[in-house]
């Protein structure tokens, strides 16, 4: 079953990235991309927005699996002009990568964990359980505060003058967000009926409900534990503790 999981992902993801290659030759065809900066146009500034909140989560999964400075930041970089391009092709990549072992086990928990033999499973560094929380906090309110702003200056995004040819790209990005946080949701939640209702959440409120999930499972984890285990469901947060105290006491 797991194996077919992996085979379905790896289609799912393959598609994905295909429409989104289709989206942006077509953004770049009818105006070069030159809507997407139009100071005036203040709906596709919330749109990118958001789009920037759902990117700095695959950011900081991607900082979490990838040490090297220099890959990390052409990362940053491709991913800013190739949306979820780039985050299809990279999660196929992953794919590929996992042994037939790791595929009929769990291809969600190998793909979502650290590669690197130092510290593969174990802490890692970066930013506390209290910081994320607070920077997603942070991006909710912002981006709700931006939402409510802009429809109170510029009216309802539901114009023909709001959607400009960047917001055909744009959107199938924002889609394409969509599915990829509704799969790791799915993954995440042992209830049908709770994955369900993020699911939702996440399609009618985009980032703002992401970030209430990033807060909501943060919540989860003390203070004294590394933030990426919120990239894990329980199952997946206990196996990498576990590994974590292994290679902890084997360097005793």
């Amino acid at each position: 079953m797991a194996s077919l999981t992996a085979a379905a992902l790896k289609t799912l993801f393959s598609l994905l990235a295909c429409v989104m290659a289709v989206s942006l030759v077509y953004g770049f065809a009818t105006d070069y991309f030159v809507s997407c900066f139009d100071p005036k146009a203040r709906w596709m500034q919330v749109g990118l927005f958001d789009f920037c909140v759902d990117v700095s989560l695959i950011a900081a999964w991607f900082f979490y699996k990838e040490s090297r400075w220099i890959l990390r930041l052409v990362f940053i970089f491709i991913l800013f002009w190739f949306g979820s391009f780039t985050i299809c092709g990279y999660i196929v990549l992953q794919l590929f990568k996992l042994s037939p072992e790791e595929s009929s086990k769990d291809p969600f928990y190998f793909v979502l964990l650290r590669r690197q033999k130092r510290d593969a499973i174990g802490h890692t560094g970066g930013v506390s359980v209290g910081t994320t929380r607070t920077i997603y906090l942070s991006l909710a309110c912002l981006l709700i505060g931006g939402i409510v702003f802009v429809f109170v200056t510029d009216g309802s995004p539901f114009r023909a003058e709001v959607f400009s040819p960047c917001m055909v790209p744009l959107l199938t990005d924002l889609f394409i967000h969509v599915v990829v946080f509704s799969v790791w949701v799915a993954y995440k939640e042992s209830s049908w009926i709770n994955a369900l209702v993020w699911i939702l959440l996440i399609i009618f409120f985009g980032g703002i409900a992401l970030c209430a999930y990033v807060v909501r499972e943060s919540l989860y984890l003390s203070s004294e534990q590394p933030a990426y285990l919120i990239l894990f469901n329980k199952r997946g947060r206990d196996m990498t503790l576990n590994a974590s105290l292994l290679m902890e006491h084997d360097n005793v």
